[in-house]
C-alpha cells in the first residue's frame, strides 16, 4: 500500500459481503452526484431508457451523470442536490445502497438522516477549491463538518475521495498536500480513516478501475468499498428492543396473546428469557419469539422480532423491552447536539424528543459548549445556531432508558422536534445519564 492511502485493518478484510449502505457527503459542487453517476454507469446499473434519455438531453455533449441522482425538478433547474437520493447497484462480489446527500449547509439535516443508517461515508473533497501550495492546506468548512457529523453518528468507515484530479496540472503533489491536511485533521478530531482515494468522477479515473499513475498504487474507490465492513450492533449480552407495534391475534377483547414487534437494538431473545418492560418496570417471561410471522428459536440484534409474553401486561408503541436491571431510566442526561434548525437552540425552551418510538416533552437545561469546526476546540456559548455542534444537558418530562450513543446507536439517540413548527430541529447523541 502506498503512502497515498491509509487503510484500517477492517478495510482490508473482505469476508463481509453483505450489502453496504454508504452515503456521499462534502461541500457544494464537490462532485457527489457525478461520482455516484459514474459508479452506476461503469457498473452498468443504468436502465437502457435512462441512458437513452441522458444521451438525448446531452445532444452530442458528454453525458451529465449527476442527473442520475438529482431527480427533483428543483435539483435539475439549480444543478444542486436538495433531498437524499437512494440508488442501488451491484458488482460481482457485493451489493450497494447509495445515499446521495446534499452539500448545502441548509440541507445538513438531510445529510444527518442519511448518515444515521449508513455503514460508510464517502466525503468528497474538491481539489480545485483548495490552495494546495499552502502549508497546511485549509479544508473547506463543510468538508470538516460532514466528516465530524459522520464520526459523531458512529458511521464505521469514513473514506475521503479527493476529486477533480484531472483539473490540476500536477495531480501527484497536489493530492499529497491534501492527503496530509486530511490526515492531520482526522488525527486531531479522533477520526479513524478507512481510506483517502484520488479520483476524477467526471473522467472516471480511479473510481472503478485502479489509477494508472506512478505516484499512486493504492486501490480504486470501488475496490475499497467492496472491502468495507457493514455495521454490526452487539448480538451478545443484554437485550434492548423498542416496541414499534402491538398486534393482537384473533377477534374480540379476550385473553388472546399479543405480539410485541420491534427491531432489536442489541443482544438477543429466546423463549424462556426474563425481560423487563419500560416505563412500567414490570417483569415477564418470553413465551414465544416470532420472525416474519413464524415462530423461531431466537432473534438477535438487527432483526425484527415479535415477542409474546407469558402474561397480559399493558404494553404499547413507544415502550422498551430489556434484560432486567440492564438499563436505568433517567430524565436528565448529557449529550452531543447537532442543531439543524434556523431557530437557535436556547436554554429553557421546551421541545418534543423522540427516543426509539416514544415521544416525550423535554427542555435544554444547559448548553455547555460549542465545537469550533475550524480549531476543533470547545467554546463557551449560550445558544446553538443552525449547523452548530455542541455539548448540552437535557431534561425530559418522563424518565427514558437512555444509553451512551457510543455503546448503541438506537438506545443512545434522540431527535428534537419544534412543537410549534413540527420541524426536526436537532439530533441528540447521549453521552451519559446524570
Amino acid at each position: 500500500m502506498s503512502a497515498a492511502v491509509q487503510t484500517t485493518p477492517q478495510a482490508a478484510q473482505q469476508a463481509d459481503h453483505r450489502a453496504l449502505r454508504f452515503l456521499t457527503a462534502g461541500s457544494v459542487d464537490d462532485g457527489k452526484s457525478t461520482l455516484i453517476g459514474r459508479l452506476l454507469f461503469d457498473s452498468r446499473a443504468i436502465l437502457a431508457d435512462q441512458l437513452d434519455t441522458l444521451e438525448k438531453r446531452a445532444a452530442g455533449q458528454p453525458i451529465d451523470l449527476s442527473l442520475l441522482t438529482d431527480g427533483l425538478e428543483a435539483e435539475r433547474e439549480q444543478g444542486i442536490t436538495i433531498d437524499v437520493a437512494y440508488r442501488y447497484f451491484a458488482t460481482k462480489t457485493r451489493k450497494f445502497i447509495i445515499a446521495d446527500a446534499p452539500g448545502h449547509e441548509q440541507y445538513t439535516r438531510n445529510m444527518v438522516t442519511a448518515a444515521a443508517g449508513s455503514d460508510a461515508a464517502v466525503v468528497l473533497v474538491d481539489i480545485t477549491k483548495l490552495d494546495t501550495a499552502a502549508q497546511p492546506v485549509a479544508l473547506l468548512a463543510q468538508t470538516r463538518r460532514h466528516a465530524l457529523l459522520a464520526h459523531l453518528l458512529r458511521v464505521p468507515s469514513i473514506v475521503f475521495a479527493v476529486n477533480k484530479l484531472d483539473a490540476v496540472e500536477q495531480p501527484g503533489p497536489a493530492f499529497e498536500a491534501v492527503r496530509e491536511a486530511l490526515v492531520g485533521f482526522c488525527a486531531q478530531a479522533g477520526i479513524q480513516v478507512a481510506g483517502i482515494i484520488p479520483v476524477s468522477a467526471l473522467r472516471g479515473d480511479n473510481v472503478t478501475a485502479p489509477l494508472d499513475a506512478d505516484w499512486y498504487d493504492g486501490p480504486s474507490l470501488l475496490q475499497l468499498l467492496e472491502s468495507l465492513p457493514t455495521t454490526q450492533e452487539r448480538k451478545t449480552g443484554n437485550l434492548l428492543l423498542p416496541v414499534q407495534y402491538v398486534a393482537r391475534e384473533g377477534e374480540g377483547t379476550g385473553n388472546q396473546p399479543r405480539t410485541l414487534w420491534g427491531r432489536i437494538a442489541h443482544g438477543s431473545v429466546k423463549a424462556g428469557d426474563t425481560v423487563q418492560l419500560f416505563p412500567s418496570g414490570q417483569i415477564a417471561t418470553v413465551a414465544e419469539v416470532r420472525r416474519a410471522g413464524e415462530v423461531v428459536a431466537s432473534c438477535e440484534a438487527g432483526e425484527s422480532a415479535g415477542i409474546v409474553l407469558d402474561r397480559q401486561i399493558d404494553v404499547s408503541r413507544g415502550d422498551w423491552i430489556a434484560t432486567p436491571q440492564s438499563v436505568k431510566e433517567s430524565n436528565r442526561f448529557s449529550a452531543t447536539l447537532a442543531w439543524l434548525d434556523t431557530e437557535p437552540a436556547v436554554v429553557g425552551r421546551k421541545y418534543w424528543v423522540r427516543h426509539g418510538n416514544r415521544w416525550v416533552q423535554a427542555r435544554i437545561a444547559s448548553i455547555e459548549s460549542r465545537l469550533d469546526i475550524h480549531t476543533l476546540s470547545a467554546t463557551d456559548t449560550h445558544e446553538l445556531a443552525v449547523n452548530d455542534i455542541g455539548k448540552v444537558v437535557v431534561e425530559t418530562q418522563q424518565p427514558l432508558p437512555v444509553e451512551a450513543y457510543q455503546e448503541n446507536r438506537v438506545g443512545g439517540s434522540l431527535i428534537i422536534v419544534d412543537p410549534s413548527s413540527n420541524r426536526t430541529s436537532g439530533a441528540l447523541l447521549v453521552s451519559s445519564a446524570l
